[in-house]
């Protein structure tokens, strides 16, 4: 069930990419994550407010701190992507496969199966072909880097974290923060307004929803029971379900050497998660 879950997590974040395309293009992005963190805050709320005091002060800070970093990696996305190509700053995210179980290793001393390197290896091989890898800015990339490894570093304490807290409060302490660090940034640039239209708010409804509140919720739940290499192997899905719902959906083309990439991304999992391959299957969608 956990790898269930973190599967549907990524293919909800895959299929919110042309959403979200387009509601960008129309209003800002920093005050899009805002305003999407604080619908995913909402509708937390009434579930699980009464239960953050069962928390305490340690587990408060900690769901904050996760929160803080889901807002700092999405900020120094943003600000790389700005100066480098689409391309090289997907490859550059989807370091975070590798920087995981470096920075668990080297902060607790996890041990990282084989089949996980290997899993991780591989897949990130497929992030090469998927992404072209074409040349961008350095400062650029360095940005996106930074940003990868504050989402690996949110993966890895998330680990820590899931096991000791209400995977419910938790979560929702996670989403204020980041509609707080977000709301900051969106208001420092003059951006945070109210929406309007269905492109955007509809956007904001699913991303907000689903692919906010219950998708961290689902990582909070399955990292109790899942470590954080195997969880961001799982997420190397996400470029994989944007390619095939691009396909689906928006018409996209990603030519042979995409495609490519996409099945050594899927068998980079299979290696490490040969459980996987059920999900897989039932997910992606035939014509």
């Amino acid at each position: 069930m956990p790898i269930v879950a973190l599967v549907l997590v990524t293919a909800v974040w895959g299929v919110t990419f042309v959403q979200v395309k387009d509601a960008v293009a129309i209003y800002p992005l920093f005050a899009f994550l805002a305003v999407r963190f604080a619908i995913a805050s909402a509708v937390l709320a009434a579930p699980a407010a009464a239960r953050v005091r069962g928390l305490g002060r340690r587990g408060v800070a900690a769901s904050a701190v996760l929160g803080v970093l889901l807002a700092a990696g999405y900020a120094l996305q943003t600000e790389g992507l700005a100066r480098t190509t689409v391309s090289g700053a997907g490859f550059v995210t989807g370091m975070y496969v590798v920087l995981t179980p470096l920075i668990a290793l080297a902060l607790f001393r996890t041990r990282i199966r084989l089949a996980a390197w290997l899993g991780t290896a591989v897949a990130v091989t497929g992030l090469a072909l998927l992404s072209g890898v074409h040349a961008g800015s350095a400062a650029g990339d360095l940005l996106v880097l930074a940003g990868a490894a504050t989402y690996a570093l949110q993966i890895v304490l998330m680990e820590r974290y899931a096991p000791r807290y209400d995977p419910l409060p938790l979560t929702l302490v996670e989403m204020a923060a980041a509609f707080v660090g977000l709301g900051v940034v969106a208001t420092a640039l003059g951006e945070l307004r109210v929406p309007r239209g269905w492109t955007v708010w509809g956007a904001l409804i699913v991303t907000g929803v689903f692919a906010s509140a219950l998708a961290y919720l689902f990582q909070s739940w399955a990292q109790r029971r899942i470590d954080a290499t195997r969880t961001a192997l799982l997420f190397s899905l996400e470029p994989v379900f944007a390619g095939i719902f691009g396909f689906s959906l928006a018409g996209d083309r990603l030519g042979w050497v995409g495609w490519s990439g996409c099945l050594v991304i899927m068998a980079g999992i299979l290696v490490a998660e040969p459980e996987a391959a059920d999900v897989l299957r039932r997910l992606i969608p035939r014509r």
